[in-house]
């Protein structure tokens, strides 16, 4: 997906992926018989690609797509950390299409057959479409431009440097910058996938994955994984409905029970009963989850203390918890300090190694050789082809998409772009937009081929970039905050669905999926993502009103960060209190050195040192939801020691589970709150001191 997709898989800074990598073992068991997974896919026709386009797939994604967009917005709206949900949506999308089938075969009115090509646009559409509501910022910089998150600050709080969300605004928005980043990287597609023969892991696992679906033995596990997907849906669901009766006031409810004791709650150190955070951390990698709890207990057990004995002095006593010049301060702006020494390391690694693999893919073209990425571990001057790779490059060459559309495409879009934005973020001015569609398709490359290389997507960090240079560049006084905002929003929607768009195109060419098709299915699901994922941030946006405020049910962290970032590009280092920007440059320069630790001493090692980016985020949020995700990697690590094979096959379907259910209790839990229903029954827990006073105060 993309999109922090930190995809902890994809390190992206905000959004976290899982890893396929046990599927692809999986497969690769599987098929290992064969002498490669084409053959056993022979008999079977590869439809033409306008027959790969079906309405039922079409219906059946729209439908995921909806599902996913409100577990995204969920988590988005939350803490900010995303997982991969391909697997979830490859299992339910062959699934739910294999019912469809089912029945009209019963039926007799099946006239095609559900193929691997089907079930490849159902995954790209649905991926496509949920990933909208991490790319359209509605937990970041969208969001970030509201009245509600301006608030907590005294500067460029004024009207220039905000604005509260709107349907009409917001799908506009979308649909004007979200198709670029597709038109961008059309025409590089043979380049990316057939010259350079770049791997792009997660698009090879979810590659593997649907194949593994369409075998004999794949589908009877498919099934399973449904069946243990469906019953951990159906717990999660329904224990979200069971807290929600507890929930009638302010610190009611599970949520808040205080696991290990009042001193540590008042810390935010305690287990909050979330099924979604449990299953997220099963399907995170154990070192993300160590690295949480690492800079939980570094932030909320030591710093935070610490600083706020100096209340008075460091800074006034007499300011507001969420004011960004008090306690707040310190927590957000050393969390930035750490996202962006993070993010600038691995911008600065990625670029290098993209730089370096052009240059050794174009000095060995020259010499006649070959580039050893992908399949391709050793140059030779002529190398042998295999089945697969030869079946699969006519296939992928076969229906080819006309540079002239693409290029025709991406310079429309680009003026209708330019025109259309500063009407609707007035201090974005229609210089500054040409300017980054300039130099967009080259860092949509940038980006692109560089997730090739390493499955990392730097699109947040080219967003914050944005931030910076047009913010400074609009200046304080000219709404430069909005404007930094707004133009992270168009750099982070071209570089993300560009290296979305390549993913896809090299799942595609190892499930002989049309490129046509693929293109198709993503700007399908692009535009279904446009237009459901404003509207399901507008059902969280009028059913919680206290949206976006620390200690809510939904603090969207990432806005204020974002905000935070754009104050910082436009105002200067006047905005932060006293030691602030001490403690900001020990923390950007420890991100630096851990990451350049990390790389130094190889990834046996580097598997022992936590991940600067993970530990910034409960800076800001707090312990409670690492406290979740240690649970989901305790129960996996003794699932694994206990039956490996079992935990392997079945763990992200009870993580996906777990994740979907209570994702989709938010639908109802809104649909109550519009309603005006009030949940019957507050649960609090005080201390022996506190409830004395309380049974004193009713006595009387």
């Amino acid at each position: 997906m993309d999109h922090t997709s930190t995809s902890i898989n994809n390190r992206k800074p905000e959004k976290t992926h899982i890893s396929n990598e046990e599927i692809v073992e999986k497969e690769e068991d599987s098929t290992a018989k064969h002498d490669s997974v084409e053959k056993i896919f022979e008999s079977k026709e590869v439809p033409p690609w306008q027959k790969q386009l079906t309405f039922r797939a079409f219906f059946v994604s729209f439908v995921l797509s909806v599902l996913f967009t409100f577990i995204v917005m969920k988590l988005n709206l939350t803490t900010g950390i995303i997982p991969s949900l391909n697997v979830s949506a490859g299992l339910l999308g062959f699934f739910f299409v294999k019912v469809w089938t089912k029945f009209l075969d019963k039926s007799g009115l099946l006239k095609q057959p559900f193929t691997r090509q089907e079930n490849t646009v159902v995954q790209t559409c649905v991926v496509a479409s949920s990933g909208i509501a991490f790319s359209g910022g509605f937990g970041s910089y969208l969001f970030g431009m509201s009245e509600a998150i301006a608030k907590k600050t005294t500067e460029a709080n004024d009207s220039q440097n905000i604005k509260n969300p709107a349907l009409t605004w917001m799908i506009g928005f979308l649909f004007v910058v979200s198709f670029l980043g597709l038109f961008s990287v059309v025409p590089l597609r043979k380049i990316m996938i057939i010259d350079f023969k770049l791997t792009y892991p997660s698009g090879t696992a979810t590659a593997h994955l649907i194949n593994s679906f369409h075998t004999p033995l794949g589908a009877k596990l498919a099934k399973k994984q449904v069946r243990t997907l469906g019953k951990f849906f159906s717990f999660s669901f329904l224990w979200g409905f069971f807290q929600w009766f507890f929930t009638a006031g302010d610190g009611c409810g599970f949520v808040e029970f205080p696991t290990f004791g009042l001193k540590a709650y008042q810390n935010k150190f305690y287990f909050d009963f979330s099924a979604t955070y449990v299953g997220v951390g099963m399907i995170c990698p154990y070192l993300i989850n160590i690295s949480l709890l690492v800079g939980a207990i570094l932030s909320w057990g030591i710093m935070w203390p610490l600083i706020e004995n100096r209340k008075g002095d460091w800074y006034s006593a007499t300011l507001a918890p969420s004011s960004l010049h008090g306690i707040q301060g310190y927590r957000v702006f050393i969390a930035i300090a750490m996202i962006l020494g993070d993010g600038l390391y691995n911008f600065v690694k990625v670029l290098g190694r993209t730089i370096l693999g052009l240059y050794q893919q174009i000095r060995d073209k020259n010499s006649g050789s070959v580039l050893p990425v992908g399949s391709n571990s050793s140059p030779s001057n002529t190398p042998t082809v295999s089945y697969d790779d030869e079946r699969r490059t006519r296939l992928f060459l076969k229906d080819k998409i006309p540079t002239w559309v693409a290029i025709s495409g991406y310079i429309v879009l680009a003026i209708i772009s330019a025109a259309t934005l500063p009407h609707i973020f007035h201090p974005l001015k229609w210089y500054y937009i040409v300017v980054m569609y300039i130099f967009a398709p080259t860092l949509a490359f940038c980006n692109a081929y560089g997730c090739g290389l390493t499955d990392w997507s730097l699109a947040s960090t080219y967003g914050k970039l944005a931030i910076f240079m047009i913010g400074a560049w609009a200046g304080a006084s000219h709404g430069g905050v909005l404007a930094g905002l707004a133009a992270c929003g168009v750099m982070m929607n071209i570089v993300s669905t560009a290296s979305d768009l390549t993913q896809d195109f090299k799942t595609g060419y190892m499930t002989l999926a049309s490129p046509r098709s693929m293109f198709v299915s993503q700007v399908i699901g692009t535009a279904i993502g446009c237009i459901v994922s404003p509207c399901v941030f507008w059902i969280f946006y009028k059913a919680f009103p206290d949206l976006g405020n620390l200690g809510s049910q939904y603090p969207a962290p990432y806005a204020t960060v974002y905000r935070g970032i754009a104050i910082l590009g436009v105002e200067g280092f006047s905005s932060l209190p006293n030691h602030c920007l001490t403690l900001c440059y020990v923390f950007f320069i420890a991100a630096v050195v851990i990451n350049v630790l990390r790389d130094i001493v190889g990834p046996k090692w580097a598997s022992f040192i936590p991940i600067p980016m993970a530990m910034a985020i409960p800076f800001y949020l707090g312990p409670y939801f690492t406290i979740d995700m240690c649970v989901g990697s305790l129960i996996l690590f003794i699932w694994e020691n206990v039956d490996k094979a079992k935990a392997d096959a079945f763990g992200p379907a009870v993580a996906s589970g777990l994740i979907c259910g209570d994702g989709i209790w938010t639908l109802p839990s809104s649909i109550l709150a519009l309603a005006g229903v009030k949940p019957p029954i507050c649960m609090k827990f005080l201390s022996r001191k506190e409830n004395a006073r309380v049974d004193t105060f009713l006595g009387n």
